[in-house]
């Protein structure tokens, strides 16, 4: 930290009592001032020949025997004034960042100007600010940080805007041309951590500075002197918008963590971070822009900064993660998904949405959110409060979003069934509905099989799907016969398994793999095995091949007489759970 010496005289300020200061001189004092209820007993002539305003001040006393002038509206109060009147004595004073707006304040409120004396404060502080402050880092942060407390006068002054100027300017520049020190405790530099630099040909390389190096020092800033300056970084246009949003994001963690028991702060806070968002696109972090929303949600935020969140989020929602979204209400998660699902539409529909900058979205991203739907599902249904129709909502507004596994969903269904065991039959089709058989992972297919709260419908979908799988990948031409597997009503379809019939299940499947994948020459008794599997799931259900149902010819296993007999890939087409 920058400082400087004034006066050489030592100093003879001294108290008596909380709320008196006096000058231990053999001459005795001749004036009183008192500044915000502190009386200091001083000397006219010493003060006098300095300050243009005591000057007034005292030939405006009404009794010549008066003695007490009051001064109650100084800028720094009681200590500003301290610094002015050792000043006037020749009395030693240090000025360093902490101390030299005030006294800069304080010396323009009493007049001390070079024409009432050469070499006044005035001159003095404007020169240590100029010639030290002002090229100091920390020292220009910690300057302005006390012009708060200074207004409007350090407004006037322009100390305000010197001090803005200097940070923005110095935040602005080139790291390699930092030489100053910074704080940087997020991710910390070697030589931070106590290891040196590393020797080229016996010399030290210098470390590169990080390009987010002044960030953490402005985290100490309030709300709206910050605001300030993140306005001027961005104006000047130098800095990267990733850079601005990752000063936001500390900024936001430091006071969340501060001042988590203010609402009202914490309040201003999102105010003031919506309003500084940088317009590119992931220029700031999905977790703190859903931090935001979270906040304002809690604190019933309304108005277009909580849309702007909506927005925001909804547009890169492929960049969030599970942990972000499940502190979210699945209405909000819903709302989010419908923004970023309408920017397709708005490629078509510009003209009519708001969202004009969106030309399509990326096959990767809407994967991506599929996938993160299927996990917050997952994480959600574990809520047995949690009813069916928000489940199967959400579920549905991905359902376009095509995805390569349906592993997700089918996980997030068995947890729903897992801790809703008391829903119905019809609600358990309902919620199958929204997972295809077909695009499950072999590892998932074995879970299924032996999952006892799947309607039996399901199970034996998926059973005929890898089997299908299963005997595909051999390259098989011959097909078994479909006509041998008994119809069955609804009712039996919508039925759970019994452990037993899993258990056979799992048996067949595995033999029919085995057999499978030993030779081409057992292709045909493989998929003769389907046959057989599917007819011990249902020798205790054989019905009259009359009385099928209506929607029987849904199940992989039902049988028409226009049917033909081979399976071939077309087929399965018609095997889904809609």
């Amino acid at each position: 930290m920058k400082f400087m010496k004034l006066g050489s005289k030592p100093d003879l300020f001294q108290s008596s009592g909380e709320n008196t200061r006096y000058v231990a001189a053999e001459l005795a004092t001749d004036i009183v001032v008192n500044v915000c209820n502190i009386k200091f007993y001083l000397h006219k002539f010493p003060l006098l020949s300095k300050s243009a305003c005591l000057q007034k001040l005292v030939s405006s006393l009404f009794d010549d025997s008066s003695n007490e002038i009051e001064i109650h509206d100084i800028p720094g109060g009681p200590g500003a004034f301290e610094i002015c009147a050792k000043f006037c004595y020749g009395m030693t004073v240090t000025l360093n960042a902490y101390n030299v707006a005030a006294a800069r304040c304080a010396a323009e409120y009493l007049e001390m100007h070079e024409s009432v004396d050469k070499g006044n404060l005035i001159y003095k502080t404007e020169v240590f600010m100029d010639t030290s402050i002002f090229r100091t880092w920390k020292d220009s942060i910690i300057v302005y940080q006390t012009t708060k407390s200074l207004l409007p006068w350090s407004e006037e002054l322009r100390i305000v805007n010197r001090c803005l100027d200097s940070i923005a300017s110095k935040a602005s520049m080139d790291p390699s041309r930092v030489e100053w020190s910074y704080t940087y405790n997020r991710n910390k530099l070697p030589s931070e951590n106590g290891i040196e630099s590393p020797l080229y040909n016996g010399v030290r390389k210098q470390l590169m500075v990080p390009k987010d190096w002044w960030v953490e020092d402005l985290c100490d800033l309030p709300v709206d002197l910050y605001k300030k300056v993140i306005t001027l970084i961005k104006a000047k246009g130098k800095v990267s918008f990733h850079v601005v949003g990752e000063s936001l994001k500390a900024y936001v963690q430091r006071k969340l963590k501060k001042d988590s028991e203010d609402d009202v702060k914490i309040r201003s806070l999102i105010e003031t971070i919506v309003f500084l968002l940088p317009t590119e696109k992931n220029s700031v972090s999905c977790d703190l822009l859903i931090q935001l929303l979270q906040e304002s949600v809690r604190l019933d935020c309304g108005g277009t900064r909580r849309d702007e969140l909506f927005k925001r989020i909804g547009q890169q929602l492929e960049n969030a993660s599970v942990a972000d979204l499940v502190n979210l209400d699945v209405d909000l998660v819903q709302e989010l998904v419908k923004i970023f699902m309408m920017q397709d539409q708005v490629a078509d529909h510009g003209d009519q949405h708001e969202f004009l900058e969106v030309k399509f979205v990326d096959s990767a991203a809407k994967v991506k959110v599929a996938k993160l739907v299927d996990c917050y599902l997952a994480e959600i249904a574990k809520n047995p409060d949690l009813p069916l129709s928000k489940f199967i909502d959400l579920a549905d507004m991905v359902s376009p979003l095509s995805r390569p596994s349906h592993d997700g969903i089918y996980r997030a269904i068995d947890m729903f069934l897992k801790e809703h065991p008391e829903i119905s039959k019809s609600d358990r089709k309902r919620i199958c509905r929204l997972m295809d058989c077909r695009k499950l992972s072999a590892d998932a297919c074995m879970h299924a099989i032996q999952n006892e709260r799947l309607p039996l419908r399901i199970v034996v979908q998926i059973l005929f799907f890898e089997q299908i799988r299963a005997t595909s990948s051999t390259g098989s031409r011959s097909h078994g016969s479909s006509r041998s597997i008994t119809t069955n009503t609804e009712e039996e379809w919508d039925s759970v398994p019994t452990s037993e019939e899993l258990k056979t299940l799992k048996g067949d499947l595995a033999s029919l793999r085995i057999k499978d994948g030993e030779n081409s020459n057992q292709r045909p008794k493989g998929m003769q095995m389907s046959s057989r599997i599917l007819s011990k799931l249902f020798s205790s259900k054989v019905k009259d091949s009359d009385n099928e149902s209506s929607e029987t010819s849904e199940s992989p296993t039902s049988t028409n007489a226009r049917e033909t007999k081979s399976t071939t890939p077309s087929r399965s087409g018609r095997y889904s759970t809609s």
